[in-house]
């Protein structure tokens, strides 16, 4: 890492076939306010793009000095973080993605933020809007505490420390005292960082005045294939630190465990399995009409019980699958290897 620049913010973000995309998220980035004497350079690390993306951002970056194109060949998140902060200049370095939206004062928040809280990572919270009647119930359900357990990175109005928080933006010194991204990780990167960062004597901060909306996958497939990944990192991440970022983060596997054993017991009772599917059915029932009422959106509650039972299979199950890689000692599957958005 070179020696930082005064008021200079370094944005990071990397990508991987996002030609749909590249022109929106250049454009917006550089429509940001910054405070008052800051400058910005933007760095968006390519995972090796096949769909033009690649060139288009390279066109990008010629036609304007303040967009850097990183190269990533290993294509997954963690390098082309690392990648990115390897080159960035500025005292502070926020993360973006290119497939979320920002509010036009969102950096400068961060940079206050930072400066109010003496935190060492900031963000704010995690803000989902989805596309199409299976997209808004799936986002419905990633806003509802029911479902993910109470996590404030889901409550817009939440101001304090927290565990994790949704992208980040550090102060440059804080990458020196705890380190880059773990590489080995395809997913849960952040999370580790954050853990990482929280045993090393670090601080989390949230703030509701960082605003930024995420949009999630669009069906079931999409979003059980992204938990399963999801999940199935969770158990590299508990090997490597002893204990998970949250105790949340182990309920679905507890509850995958218990579908299975109830199943197993079938030949000599069906009890255990009708109370598990009954208190299962009463909290699907309670939950989804908690997340319709919370989006104000009704028609998304018959969608709901599906969506919520792919949150929770798809991520105990994929936590299951790794559990089973790392007591084995085996590499990493090569499918939950590929980085997808």
């Amino acid at each position: 890492m070179t020696a930082p620049t005064p008021h200079l913010l370094s944005v990071i973000a990397p990508c991987r076939n996002e030609a749909a995309f590249i022109d929106a998220f250049c454009d917006s980035v550089l429509r940001q306010q910054l405070p008052a004497g800051w400058r910005m350079e933007v760095l968006i690390a390519d995972g090796e793009s096949d769909d033009g993306t690649r060139a288009r951002l390279q066109e990008r970056c010629a036609h304007d000095a303040r967009l850097v194109w990183v190269d990533n060949p290993d294509r997954i998140v963690s390098t082309g973080l690392n990648a990115c902060i390897a080159r960035a200049q500025g005292e502070v370095i926020a993360r973006l993605d290119i497939h979320t939206q920002f509010a036009p004062d969102y950096l400068a928040r961060c940079i206050e933020t930072l400066v109010r809280s003496g935190a060492d990572n900031v963000g704010g919270p995690w803000i989902a809007q989805g596309t199409g009647p299976m997209g808004e119930a799936i986002a419905a359900a990633f806003q509802c505490r029911w479902v993910v357990g109470g996590a404030r990175s889901r409550d817009p109005a939440y101001e304090g420390a927290v565990d994790t928080v949704y992208l980040g933006c550090w102060r440059r010194e804080a990458f020196a005292r705890f380190g880059l991204f773990d590489e080995a990780l395809v997913r849960n990167q952040d999370d580790e960082h954050n853990l990482r960062l929280r045993l090393g004597g670090g601080r989390i901060w949230q703030s509701g005045t960082i605003h930024s909306v995420y949009h999630p996958r669009g069906s079931l497939r999409h979003l059980y294939a992204q938990q399963q990944q999801y999940g199935y990192w969770r158990p590299f991440v508990v090997r490597k630190h002893g204990q998970p970022g949250s105790p949340r983060q182990l309920v679905p596997a507890l509850f995958v465990a218990a579908l299975v054993l109830c199943a197993l017991l079938l030949p000599w009772s069906a009890w255990p399995a009708t109370a598990l599917l009954a208190l299962y059915g009463g909290y699907l029932a309670m939950a989804s009409v908690a997340a319709a009422h919370a989006a104000g959106s009704w028609r998304a509650l018959p969608r709901l019980p599906a969506v919520i039972t792919a949150f929770h299979l798809g991520y105990g199950w994929g936590t299951w699958q790794g559990l089973w890689d790392v007591l084995r000692k085996r590499p990493p599957a090569q499918r939950f290897a590929r980085i997808t958005r």
